[in-house]
């Protein structure tokens, strides 16, 4: 390892940070997860700023902790009625809008301090927390601040106008220009050369990328512009390109396996299967299936993500894969996150194959199979007859939770899995299923997520994705509309809009964010959606609405007097959520009050309205899952977005946004555009910082194309990386145990 100074570590080395920085600013710095040298050469600026020109004081956004650069306009001081306290209003400007900062003081000494610091004129950086004031309008309260120094002549003023102040992620009690001092102790005495550079100089001589050294001191150092924009440039392609190698080399690890292939046969079940849909496979899903089935004839694994708009038929074509391998010889195993969505399968499943999915019984078809359930709820005589058909291989297709990864659940030959919503299981629980086969099975993941192409580029590159866009023929489609809460007018409308749905045959969904008030709730799903969870805008009104709140609220609703109502969460039991969705699917209950559990999967064609209640608590994508519960019959749609999102909010963005289509794609492109970067990748759910500090995936797709590129060209001239030491201790703390779940697209 290099050296910093006096024999220190620069790496890993905690010690190394204390003595450079001293103790009180390694402690300081640990809050922000730096605990070494090598950890504060990473910690980039998120902006910059310039000496001369202000920061957009109406740019700020109330909760945020800001760093502004502004000049002081205003200085008021006063002392506070009947208490040993110094009030100093200080108003900031940046030539257009105006700022109030108020600072607290318990001696005068402390108050004609912060007075002298900050006389009329000062230019000066304010980093603080945003609140909104008594009137309304934002303030900063007690912020720390650091007037810039005096400029002697017009050549030292050009000369620092030029020059860009690096504004780090900061704290109240670690403001940026603390951070950009102990950077500097970090930094001036590293030397080139002293730290590895994991990029292949064949790679950084293509890419024309400059070296990590000289591109850390521009980062954190930089003379313009123009220093920190190359340097920027040259650390996010290094995070494409130890993602893409980790990836490519995973890829190329499943490909080393030998699997079976399964091309199926002239005239078995898959063809009987054809012969009997009752409607026709789209132009989307023939191809996606002749892709598929190329896959299953190879003698590699077969890894594929299949992701399909909301309705698209993406179980039409995984059956037809498992039909495939059945005239194999082999079994299919459905692995579902629900119980609700593991039944939806079976019962969907059972539906399209008829008696193709009662071989061996009376009146079923010789071609055909067996379906059998698994989940936690089969018990006593049904679960060990369907562990038994499962272990005999009569059950061609074994539909189940993660009651599958069971080691008492065995295969006669496991050829395919199938894993949904693929997302909500981890590393550890594929990998378990998968080893249940005499050789690696193919294996295809099912999505109803519409992925944005750069985010299945970054996090998809061991997998091969398909496509489903099109919409089978007969839907009539969603109409989408936002309803503004606690007006009482707009809400018995909805109401009674119900009621007249109810009275022609069909069934609504009124879908609360909460089960009860408590705070901490297990839905099966994320109680609140993950998206709104922290999200750009606090969402409006106060408490959210509960499924039990609004259940009793409607049971004495007078529109919908003499309508049956049903409830439906995730403390339910598996009975009592079995019974539920029947009794709404056959009609006893026409109105099923619920949470976010049916999101995914649940198909009642009869369903034609969906109200989203506190509907700016979700974001996009989850939505869009909701509404794509109603209209799947060949009636129409409508979902009311009930919210009290103000004007100018992001949340009035995304939900007006929801209004203007119906196009999964599209919306996933812009709930990127309007979500954090780290949500993206996965570090609010994970709940540590994302390995990916400066990657964008909306802003570095070309970047990403060239990463995935090199990655895959290295993996084939050195699959395990002999030649790369530097790139495979990279990536390998890249996948640590703590960060697999991150790499795996959680």
């Amino acid at each position: 390892m290099a050296q910093v100074s006096d024999g220190q570590v620069w790496g890993g080395d905690s010690r190394a940070l204390t003595k450079l920085v001293g103790e009180r600013g390694a402690k300081q710095l640990a809050q922000v997860g730096v605990t070494s040298p090598a950890d504060l050469l990473r910690y980039y600026p998120r902006k910059y700023l310039h000496r001369g020109r202000y920061s957009r004081l109406l740019d700020l956004v109330s909760g945020e902790h800001a760093t502004v650069m502004a000049e002081v306009r205003k200085v008021e001081h006063r002392q506070a009625r009947n208490k040993p306290l110094h009030i100093i209003k200080v108003t900031i400007t940046d030539g257009h809008t105006d700022l109030p900062l108020t600072f607290f003081a318990r001696r005068p000494y402390m108050a004609e301090y912060i007075k002298k610091r900050l006389p009329l004129g000062t230019s000066a950086m304010f980093s603080g927390q945003v609140k909104k004031d008594k009137r309304g309008g934002l303030e900063l309260i007690h912020p720390e601040y650091e007037p810039l120094p005096e400029v002697l002549d017009e050549e030292e003023a050009a000369r620092r106008a030029a020059r860009p102040v690096p504004v780090y992620p900061a704290t109240a009690k670690l403001p940026t220009w603390k951070i950009a001092e102990m950077m500097r102790l970090v930094l001036e005495p590293l030397q080139p050369g002293e730290v590895a550079d994991v990029l292949p100089e064949d790679v950084r001589e293509r890419r024309e990328l400059v070296g990590t050294v000289p591109a850390l001191h521009m980062i954190h150092d930089p003379a313009n512009d123009l220093d920190w924009k190359t340097a920027r440039r040259r650390f996010a392609y290094e995070e494409a390109f130890l993602l893409q190698t980790a990836l490519a080399r995973r890829r190329a690890d499943v490909a080393a396996h030998e699997a079976t292939p399964r091309p199926g046969s002239a005239d078995g079940l898959l063809t009987a299967l054809d012969g009997q849909l009752p409607f026709a496979l789209t132009d989307g899903q023939r191809q996606v299936s002749a892709e598929i089935s190329g896959d299953l004839a190879e003698a590699s694994p077969m890894q594929r993500l299949l992701q399909g708009e909301v309705g698209s038929g993406k179980t039409v074509v995984a059956l037809r894969a498992m039909a495939q391998v059945i005239d194999s010889g082999g079994q299919a195993a459905l692995l579902a996150p629900t119980e609700v969505l593991a039944q939806q399968h079976a019962r969907s499943i059972e539906h399209l194959l008829g008696p193709l999915a009662e071989a061996g019984m009376l009146g079923g078809d010789a071609r055909g199979t067996q379906v059998v359930l698994l989940t936690g709820s089969v018990t006593g005589a049904a679960r060990r007859q369907a562990l038994a058909d499962a272990a005999s291989g009569a059950a061609g297709i074994v539909i189940g939770t993660h009651a599958l990864l069971n080691e008492k659940v065995q295969f006669a030959d496991l050829a395919l899995t199938v894993i949904d919503e693929q997302h909500r299981f981890g590393v550890e629980q594929r990998d378990a299923l998968r080893a249940k086969g005499r050789t690696m099975p193919h294996q295809l993941y099912l999505t109803a997520t519409p992925i944005p192409r750069s985010v299945a580029m970054t996090f998809f590159g061991d997998v091969e994705v398909s496509t489903l866009r099109e919409i089978p023929a007969g839907r009539s489609g969603v109409s989408t509309h936002l309803v503004p809460s606690g007006q009482e007018r707009w809400m018995q409308r909805v109401w009674t809009l119900i009621a007249e749905q109810v009275g022609a045959g069909h069934r609504a969904y009124v879908v609360a964010p909460r089960i009860t008030s408590t705070a901490t709730e297990d839905d099966g799903a994320p109680d609140l959606a993950p998206e709104a969870d922290g999200d750009q805008d606090a969402p409006a009104g106060g408490p959210p609405a509960t499924v039990e709140d609004t259940f009793t609220r409607l049971s004495q609703e007078p529109a919908l007097a003499g309508i049956a109502l049903g409830l439906m969460h995730g403390r339910l039991s598996a009975e009592e959520k079995d019974e539920a969705m029947a009794a709404f699917a056959d009609g006893r209950v026409p109105v099923l009050v619920t949470t976010t559990v049916i999101e995914v999967g649940v198909d009642v064609p009869e369903a034609t309205v969906m109200v989203v209640l506190d509907a700016d608590r979700f974001g996009l994508s989850q939505l869009h899952q909701l509404r794509g519960r109603i209209g799947r019959g060949s009636a129409a749609g409508t979902c009311l977005l009930v919210t009290g999102a103000g004007e100018d909010t992001a949340a009035l963005e995304r939900l007006t946004a929801m209004t203007a289509t119906t196009d999964g794609f599209v919306l996933a492109e812009k709930d990127l555009e309007q979500r954090r970067e780290g949500d993206v990748l996965g570090a609010a759910q994970s709940g540590r910082g994302s390995s990916l500090r400066l990657l964008s995936v909306v802003r570095d797709r070309e970047l990403i194309e060239d990463a995935r590129q090199d990655a895959r060209a290295l993996i084939t001239a050195d699959p395990n990386l002999v030649h790369h030491l530097e790139v495979l201790t990279a990536i390998t703390e890249l996948v640590d145990p703590d960060h697999e779940e991150f790499l795996d697209r959680a």
